[in-house]
Order: structure tokens, then sequence, then C-alpha cells
């Protein structure tokens, strides 16, 4: 297993993965092609799982301007044949740690009730409930973890 940050490069293969990613989940609030390119550049960022050179799974992170320090996780996505392996895990700790390195003093994201695997995986890593921080229609479920 390996997880690395995205390039330019990789802007095809990140959308190819984000687009079943929306499709697995039922994503209705979905950044279009162009608006996906910023996880690839700027303050944000977008890693791939490999497994034996297959694209595992993926996460992004991007800044969260409206929470002066805060960034977001968004995306966090294993393909159903390498679950149970611990990618999620490795996924999220890359995006964690490059957050830290960039400065930013906390993390958000958001969930659905359906997701109850992905909130429970969550929590263990440390996130806590917080109030509702978007206007992601179909979150139900906010959260956040303290860095410094």
């Amino acid at each position: 297993m390996n997880v690395r940050k995205a390039a330019l490069a990789d802007r095809d293969a990140a959308w190819r993965i984000v687009t079943e990613y929306y499709e697995a989940i039922g994503v209705v609030l979905r950044e279009d092609r162009e608006v996906f390119g910023e996880f690839l550049s700027g303050h944000g960022g977008f890693w791939f799982a490999v497994v034996n050179g297959d694209t595992a799974g993926c996460i992004a992170l991007r800044p969260l301007p409206e929470h002066e320090g805060a960034c977001e996780i968004k995306r966090l996505y294993v393909r159903p044949l390498f679950r149970g392996l611990g990618l999620a895990h490795a996924l999220l700790s890359a995006a964690e740690d490059y957050a830290l390195d960039a400065g930013y003093d906390a993390i958000y994201l958001d969930t659905f009730d359906a997701l109850t695997v992905a909130t429970q995986f969550y929590l263990r890593a440390g996130y806590e409930p917080t109030e509702r921080y978007n206007d992601n229609p179909q979150a139900t479920i906010f959260m956040k973890k303290t860095l410094r």
C-alpha cells in the first residue's frame, strides 16, 4: 500500500475516482471538473491510496475560509475491493499530517446519517460533533478535529 499526494498531472485519474465516489455515495452537491481541480493546487490537496498499482482510494482537503485557520476533509473513499486494509486510516492520516504542516488549527468534515461506518470511523479518529458549518443539503452530521 502506498499513499501519495496527487499532482496536476494526476487530474484525470483523480477526477475518475471522485466521479466513482459521487455515484457510490449518491452525492448531491458535487464539484464540477473545473472546481474539483482546485484540490490539486493551492493550500489543499488530494491523495491516492495505491495497492499493487491500482488506485484503491482517495481523500481531498481544502481550506475553509469562513473559519480562520481551518480546512475541510472531502471525498474520503475506498473502493469496495480494498476495504478492510486500513486505507481509510492511511488516507486520513496523510491529509491530517499535511494540514498540520500547512499550519491549519482544525479540520472540519460533513457526512450524513446513512454513512454510519464513516461516522464511527471519524469518531474513533478523534473528530467530535460540531455545529453545521456549511449549506450542504445532504449533510446531517458535522464534525471537527482540533489539531493544535
